[in-house]
């Protein structure tokens, strides 16, 4: 989301990499993306396209973390299926969320092997459902791991949406981050996610996530006809001299659900307003919305939102998912599950310019 204004010798590992987020907004900070851990073919295949010299290390359970190249940085967006408030609530203890303390166990085998030097950071990435799951204990192991300290429950019994603890040796701060208020111009997408800054051995974290930055706007398109944000679809039309055109999202699980329970209420609020923004993007589903220019409402039609769409609503330039590193066409349905898995590009570029900073 801006342009590399930072000359930097930081190298970055990226863990559970999807389609290469971390990776890309590191490199517009000048941090060098070195290697990535990733086992689904499509976003392999689409981040070996847009870094043909980043190291691909494959499945995160047989990577030896004292054994890969060394770097400063470690991001990792461990699988949320066991915390989010839609999936199975089963907590760090469910398969796939569980694979987070493989990433800790490689992060503590990097700085044992390393006597302590690499990673100078960890950013981890999750759904803020990890603060519920497991009444609360999820989070609480979340911190210790990274602390190896005994962390206690806030006195209020739950966690707050931004906080800071500290273990021995290392400073943790976390943030719950909404893209909808990131970006220029901000995306048009509620999409809450907690991220959690660990400085192993210093005390920056706070100022890398805490600290405000303006980012220099980066250009994800130049081309025209683009889908309007559904902030900005309301200019009078003495300004644009034509038509104004009208785009409100709806959600559609929220829609099935209230429909299912004969909930009149919530179905009618399922129906998006002018200025409400997109409902979270989902690698299980796919957004529609409704469009029709100011006057001709009967002319309006429902469609979803197409896989270019879903790029530009986290901030992803244009394309980003639409070919491998073969040059082959990636399938609708790889993208959209691809992209429904990935994090927002202005949230984890503000994360990567206060490193570049503070580093």
């Amino acid at each position: 989301m801006f342009k590399n204004n930072y000359n930097t010798n930081l190298k970055l590992g990226s863990l559970f990499d999807g389609i290469g987020v971390f990776p890309l907004a590191a490199s517009r900070c000048g941090i060098i993306p070195t290697w990535a851990s990733e086992i689904e073919k499509a976003p392999v295949s689409i981040t070996k396209r847009h870094f043909p010299h980043m190291l691909h290390l494959g499945d995160i359970t047989k990577i030896d973390g004292g054994k890969i190249p060394p770097i400063h940085i470690i991001t990792f967006g461990s699988p949320c299926q066991n915390l989010s408030n839609i999936g199975n609530r089963k907590g760090l203890a469910g398969s796939q969320s569980s694979l987070f303390f493989h990433a800790i166990r490689i992060i503590d085998e990097m700085r044992c092997a390393t006597n302590g030097t690499y990673p100078v950071i960890a950013v981890w990435e999750n759904v803020m459902g990890a603060f519920s799951s497991n009444n609360r204990l999820d989070f609480k192991a979340v911190l210790e791991s990274f602390t190896k300290a005994d962390i206690p429950m806030p006195a209020s019994g739950e966690w707050a949406n931004a906080g800071m603890v500290r273990g021995k040796d290392v400073e943790v701060c976390w943030r719950l981050l909404d893209a909808r208020y990131w970006g220029k111009p901000t995306l048009a997408q509620r999409r809450r996610r907690i991220f959690l800054v660990a400085d192993f051995g210093g005390t920056r974290a706070k100022e890398i996530l805490f600290k405000a930055r303006d980012l220099q706007s980066f250009p994800t398109s130049c081309g025209k006809n683009r889908l309007s944000s559904t902030s900005t679809s309301r200019i009078s039309a003495t300004k644009t001299r034509g038509k104004i055109p009208i785009v409100r999202p709806f959600q559609e699980r929220r829609m099935r659900s209230a429909a299912k329970d004969r909930n009149k209420t919530g179905f009618i609020g399922s129906f998006g307003r002018t200025h409400d923004p997109f409902p979270t993007l989902l690698a299980g589903s796919v957004n529609y919305f409704s469009f029709w220019y100011e006057g001709e409402e009967k002319e309006g039609f429902i469609r979803q939102l197409t896989p270019l769409e879903c790029e530009r609503l986290m901030g992803l330039p244009e394309g980003w998912t639409a070919l491998g590193h073969k040059d082959e066409a990636i399938s609708d349905y790889a993208r959209y599950k691809a992209i429904g898995n990935a994090i927002a590009v202005p949230c984890a570029a503000y994360i990567m310019a206060g490193i570049a900073e503070t580093l």
